[in-house]
């Protein structure tokens, strides 16, 4: 497989990445972002033998970023290190950009059970992205929860967002930048036991998210 750097931004998932590190395929480098970790992640993660940075501004977008300037493998995966994705899914992802099928793969969440994607999350999900469709002709269904392309192409595209409104933007400035995307579903679990969604864990969560988005669409 096409070498690829793996990043996975982290705030309190040592539980998760226990069970999620030895999962992840060869031919993928792992780099663990963590994003003010109160638990083990950190060291959990040094322990799995994960590339470590530390990035002390808290927000989503901040720890991808530090991600990204980590990485130097010429393509960049993306996923949450809370044990919610299967790593193997990313495999088909790469071979999409990799073999010049897309500039851009992402996840489409399928969930395994009922409950694993709460509904106000869900809710805010659709809208943001009915929006994207119709104001801009975005070719995926949803945010981009599981991401593929090339690092340099990223580094160009000029992600602004440190926050949760980074997928949105992200997939904005591919899109008008004429990305070409392929889209796969991708399997979406229960996160792994002793571990929080800073995002869908709580209808707060999803609202302070949802600011984020609608921040990044007015720009």
């Amino acid at each position: 497989m096409t070498s690829t750097d793996l990043i996975l931004p982290c705030r309190d998932e040592g539980p998760a990445l226990r069970a999620l590190l030895p999962r992840v395929p060869a031919g993928f480098s792992v780099i663990v972002v963590d994003n003010g970790s109160s638990d083990d992640t950190a060291e959990v993660a040094r322990e799995l033998g994960a590339l470590v940075v530390t990035e002390s501004r808290p927000g989503y977008g901040a720890a991808v970023h530090a991600g990204l300037l980590a990485a130097t493998a010429d393509y960049v995966a993306f996923m949450d290190g809370d044990g919610s994705f299967d790593p193997d899914e990313l495999v088909p992802m790469v071979a999409d950009v990799a073999e010049g099928r897309a500039d851009i793969a992402v996840g489409r969440r399928r969930p395994v059970s009922a409950g694993v994607w709460p509904w106000h999350a869900r809710v805010g999900n659709t809208i943001i992205v009915a929006w994207l469709r119709r104001r801009i002709q975005m070719d995926a269904s949803d945010i981009a929860p599981m991401r593929v392309c090339r690092r340099e192409a990223l580094l160009a595209l000029d992600v602004q967002d440190r926050r949760f409104g980074y997928p949105v933007e992200l997939l904005q400035k591919a899109t008008l930048a004429g990305w070409r995307f392929v889209e796969r579903d991708v399997s979406y679990h229960p996160r792994a036991e002793g571990t929080r969604s800073k995002v869908s864990g709580s209808v707060s969560g999803t609202a302070r998210t949802a600011r984020d988005f609608w921040k990044v669409l007015q720009r």
